[in-house]
């Protein structure tokens, strides 16, 4: 029997058994032990085969395709160190809730440990970190194909978020023969000619009910809206108003943040002191993005504390007296129906909209970090969609921005890194067609540059907008020795990005004032193609300052 022509036999089980469960997009690096899987996903007509010769934005472009298309993605990846490289894109799966299955191609057992190359201990490599992980024989026919195409269905039966790790070791050779072996397949019969999963776990779908909720309904409540989709974010925004209880909306939330500026108005002693009265907090979603939501999360104490989300995991780490309850938002919402009520809380709103006009009257029009946070939903393509980087951009956009209800908005936000961004944002775009608005860091943008690549032949307009203050300038607002601060957290790197641009074929604007920034996207949207990449140069350290400013001016107001 031939190695080659039994390893692709074994392959084309694996990747036809993950396409059973709505694996639609697979993303490849080039590798030679990977062959028998990437010949495998190629010839396999159900699959959009994406590449990238970077696997650490690799593991990112799957992931943004995860995020958008909310269905299984795949990665092959060759052995050794590119597989070390997936680690901080399944970390944020597993965060986040995407399901991307990592298959790593491998050497067989004999290979590891004797000097042999690019041979490392593969098999459990991701530690937990990983939902599901299935550690493969080499492949033999002394294991039956029901064997394999089991193991594979049982993985993706109990994938309910998360990462699933398939390490597959192959021996050589990995090349000549093609054809043959079938027989060994065949065990599977009817199977091929199916669209059905080879093993069925069906699994009751259930809300967590609260059966006194006839009786919460009329407490004082506090919404708190964490990352969701948008029309889960509408849902929310629209229960929440209802019941009269004041909501309060990350970046993430797509609830339109119908009390801006949160992250601003939480400091005000008056906020605090209504807050305060709140006898539940009912929170969907998690990834809270602004430190004074995050602080007062913390130290709230209502009489219970509620968490609704689909990852199992607590989701507090205030560790509350309360309820985790872990099922779809939509269907808890369903479930539990606003009872129309007048606003308990009801200086809330006006306060909130008097921070929102103060902050509009110290930046409008003008081309700041801080500026073009708050003056960002000016700048989003029509129906489109806007991905948010991390570090300082999201917590601005956060404190300063209201952006349109059920308008998409995707990031990380779950370890909150800042690799694998702009990849990430690629496979959100290329999971949805959709005219993209992303916007990053300058060192964001340095720790992702390979990825620019991924955005040259995009299928809707797409515009980049890097953020250059020179340097990691969250870290300003740390208390550090200023040298140190300067040399060693923000990092000055004196970089422009046009010639970045001009190597992956993007297209370049760097607009100096805000009506050139807006005209030049407005444009853009209306009348080009591909990819725009947009340097704003901005002071240094400007949109922290201002933050800080702000946040002090909101306590008289």
């Amino acid at each position: 029997m031939s190695n080659s022509v039994f390893n692709m036999r074994w392959a084309e089980i694996i990747i036809e058994a993950l396409t059973r469960h709505g694996m639609k997009h697979i993303c490849i690096a080039p590798g030679s032990r990977s062959t028998p899987l990437t010949l495998a996903a190629v010839s396999n007509s159900k699959l959009h085969c994406h590449t990238h010769f970077d696997e650490r934005g690799l593991g990112h472009l799957a992931l943004g395709l995860a995020k958008a298309s909310m269905q299984p993605v795949g990665v092959i990846v060759t052995s050794g160190t590119a597989v070390a490289n997936l680690y901080p894109a399944l970390i944020e799966a597993g965060l986040t809730g995407e399901k991307v299955i990592f298959l790593t191609a491998d050497r067989p057992p004999e290979l590891i440990d004797c000097g042999a190359n690019q041979a490392i201990r593969q098999a459990h490599i991701f530690a937990s970190h990983p939902s599901q992980s299935l550690m493969l024989p080499r492949p033999t026919s002394d294991i039956s194909a029901k064997w394999l195409v089991s193991a594979i269905d049982n993985g993706m039966n109990q994938l309910h978020h998360g990462a699933f790790h398939i390490n597959c070791p192959f021996a050589e050779p990995l090349y000549g023969e093609t054809e043959g072996e079938y027989e060994w397949q065949q065990q599977l019969g009817d199977w091929w000619r199916s669209n059905q999963p080879w093993l069925s776990e069906p699994l009751t779908n259930t809300v967590a009910h609260i059966s006194d909720w006839y009786f919460w309904r009329q407490k004082k409540g506090v919404v708190v809206a964490g990352r969701m989709n948008e029309q889960e974010g509408e849902r929310v925004a629209n229960w929440a108003q209802a019941l009269g209880w004041p909501l309060i909306s990350d970046v993430l939330s797509q609830t339109g943040q119908p009390y801006p500026c949160a992250d601003l108005w939480l400091s005000h002693s008056q906020a605090e002191a209504w807050l305060n009265e709140a006898e539940l907090v009912v929170q969907f979603g998690s990834s809270l993005t602004g430190k004074r939501l995050l602080q007062w999360q913390t130290q709230c104490n209502p009489q219970e504390y509620w968490i609704v989300d689909t990852i199992p995991e607590r989701l507090d780490p205030a560790n509350h007296y309360g309820r985790k309850l872990t099922c779809s938002i939509s269907g808890w919402l369903e479930a539990h129906p606003a009872q129309p009520r007048r606003t308990w809380c009801e200086g809330l709103l006006p306060l909130s909209e008097r921070v929102q006009k103060h902050v509009s009257s110290k930046l409008k029009n003008q081309f700041s970090e801080a500026a073009i946070a708050h003056q960002l939903p000016q700048l989003l393509p029509p129906k489109g969609q806007l991905f948010v980087g991390n570090s300082l951009i999201v917590r601005l956009i956060d404190a300063f921005a209201q952006l349109p209800v059920g308008y998409p908005v995707y990031s990380n936000r779950g370890a909150s890194g800042i690799d694998g961004l702009i990849s990430t944002m690629a496979g959100v775009q290329r999971a949805t067609i959709k005219p993209t608005l992303g916007i990053v860091g300058d060192l964001s943008a340095l720790y992702d540059l390979n990825s620019l690549i991924l955005l040259r032949e995009p299928s809707a307009p797409t515009i980049l907008i890097i953020v250059n203050n020179n340097g990691g300038q969250i870290f300003s607002m740390l208390p550090t020795p200023e040298e140190a601060r300067k040399n060693y957290y923000c990092m000055p790197q004196n970089v422009n990005f046009e010639h970045a641009a001009l190597m992956f074929g993007l297209q370049y604007a760097a607009p100096q004032d805000w009506i050139s920034l807006k005209t030049t996207i407005e444009q853009f949207w209306h009348n080009q193609y591909g990819t725009l990449l947009i340097e704003l140069i901005v002071d240094s350290d400007e949109g922290a300052k201002t933050l800080k400013q702000l946040i002090a001016e909101v306590g008289n107001l």
